[in-house]
């Protein structure tokens, strides 16, 4: 009688290289649907998006624990060494290369514990990296598909350019503090919630929800940015004070 395995279920579980590729598929698709999305923004939003704003390649590290990790990131990845393994990729406005770590590369990856949850914080840890444009997790499987990484990357460049355009708003509201917006961006770029939260406490420092925010030890960026946005005024509906009200309520911008 016929084997009534599929031949696919005969070849079982891809090896290596079979993961890398497939790894490789969905990054490009990430990238590929995050360009597709930053296409219907105007040019200016664009050019402030975290992936497409120096125009240099991006750096991206997948990591293979318990889950999947992809953080890309800006900061340089050193020369390859011993086992590991590095692809490129472009798409037309992007460029990035794409290398693997697992605790056999990296053996700090061997300590950690993912049971309950994926582990952000200490797989960045483990790489040593401080700064990342973005961190996702995928599953192997169903999950590292195509079909899911073009839901991921519109996702991201969605929130990306609804941050550019926050801030872009909070920088036109803030005279005299433009200079605290621009490094609460770069902030934002690196991914680093704690500078953004006191970033914000500067900019807006008699806010009580941006305070709040400030002296939390785990603060969202998200809700920095909201919180700092709706200090402002909002998004809509918003009359600038006159002239001589706001100089006497202003505060005095830090030097």
């Amino acid at each position: 009688m016929p084997d009534p395995q599929t031949p696919r279920e005969q070849a079982g579980p891809p090896g290596p290289e079979g993961m890398r590729a497939a790894v490789a598929e969905y990054v490009a698709a990430l990238h590929r649907a995050y360009l597709a999305q930053a296409d219907t923004f105007p040019p200016a939003i664009r050019g402030r998006m975290p992936l497409l704003a120096t125009g240099r390649p991006v750096r991206v590290a997948a990591v293979g624990v318990r889950n999947l990790h992809l953080l890309a990131t800006r900061e340089d990845l050193g020369p390859l060494r011993g086992q590991e393994v590095e692809l490129a990729g472009e798409l037309p406005g992007l460029s990035w290369t794409l290398r693997f770590y697992d605790p056999v590369v990296v053996p700090a990856l061997g300590l950690v514990d993912e049971s309950a949850a994926p582990a952000y914080e200490e797989v960045k840890h483990a790489l040593g990296l401080t700064t990342v444009v973005y961190h996702v997790v995928a599953q192997p499987g169903s999950g590292l598909t195509p079909h899911h990484a073009g839901h991921v990357g519109s996702g991201l460049a969605s929130g990306h350019s609804a941050a550019a355009r926050d801030f872009e708003t909070i920088r036109s509201r803030v005279r005299g503090r433009e200079r605290l917006v621009d490094e609460l961006v770069g902030a934002a770029s690196a991914g680093l919630p704690r500078a953004q939260a006191l970033l914000a406490r500067a900019i807006a420092p008699r806010d009580e929800a941006v305070a709040a925010l400030a002296d939390s030890p785990d603060p969202d960026p998200d809700d920095v940015r909201k919180a700092l946005l709706a200090s402002v005024g909002g998004r809509r509906d918003w009359t600038p004070r006159p002239p001589a009200e706001a100089a006497e309520t202003s505060e005095t911008p830090a030097s």
